[in-house]
């Protein structure tokens, strides 16, 4: 299988729907982007204001704790969380590009925009069949 598609398919197995919206985490942005969690998380603290709640936010214990029971995640995954991640909206990681400023923060932040766009088209198009879920 191609690079670029596995690459693709490993980002969409990381946005996550929370608070009716697509997400992703700060953990997993910042391995991404190819930088600790901490550096990305300081670089959004240092420019706060381009992160309305809208862009990103932080989950809730309570939302932390639906979100580990309904993902299957190793015992390692659930260690590395000491508090609650914050969850970055596709504006979000937008604008995490324009922080970070760096060649892969920009070429990770378009891939993973158009991720964000492929999983849209794919729930508009099976919406449908999700309300039925729904109901069920």
């Amino acid at each position: 299988m191609d690079n670029q598609i596995i690459e693709f398919q490993q980002i969409q197995n990381r946005i996550f729907t929370i608070r009716g919206v697509q997400v992703m985490f700060d953990r997993d942005l910042a391995e991404k982007y190819e930088v600790d969690t901490k550096v990305l998380n300081q670089a959004v603290k240092r420019n706060i204001r381009r992160f309305p709640n809208d862009f990103m936010f932080q989950l809730t214990p309570k939302e932390l704790n639906n979100w580990r029971s309904q993902i299957v995640t190793s015992n390692k995954d659930k260690m590395g969380l000491r508090r609650p991640p914050y969850a970055f909206t596709e504006q979000g990681v937008s604008m995490l590009s324009a922080i970070l400023k760096s060649k892969t923060a920009i070429d990770v932040s378009v891939k993973i925009i158009m991720a964000f766009v492929e999983m849209k088209k794919f729930i508009a198009i099976n919406a449908a069949i999700f309300q039925r879920l729904e109901k069920v």
